[in-house]
């Protein structure tokens, strides 16, 4: 394992918003990380190399959320495409989530994809990663 909590953590503090993205994809991605996945329901994080070594954080914003049932990709893709340009901070972007059924995502840096999905785990979209 090359990478550790303290390294990404330390990363990811200097993002701001969405638009801040790209360059901590780079940077964790220098650090050996090779995949993540993001938990909205517990704020949870596993990150991954390539040898399927992991480590994981659990959050500790505002407890478990409760996920709709109902997914509204049309609202979603709204939300995310304001996150992205810098509109909303990641708690915003979390409650997005929850509001509109995405439980979570999966980031492959290899791929450079990031695939959200539902509560039962299935694919509802599939973005390039920019950078």
């Amino acid at each position: 394992m090359k990478f550790t909590i303290e390294q990404i953590k330390a990363e990811h503090q200097k993002v701001k918003s969405g638009a801040d993205f790209p360059q901590y994809i780079q940077a964790i991605k220098k650090l050996g990380v090779s995949e993540y996945t993001v938990s909205v329901a517990d704020g949870g994080i596993d990150y991954f190399d390539k040898e399927n070594n992991s480590v994981s954080t659990r959050g500790k914003d505002d407890g478990v959320r409760s996920i709709s049932g109902i997914v509204n990709l049309d609202q979603f893709k709204i939300r995310l495409k304001l996150h992205q340009q810098g509109g909303t901070d990641y708690l915003t972007f979390c409650h997005d989530c929850v509001e509109n059924g995405v439980e979570g995502w999966k980031m492959d840096l290899n791929a450079m994809i990031c695939t959200y999905l539902d509560r039962e785990g299935n694919e509802i979209l599939a973005e390039q990663i920019p950078g």
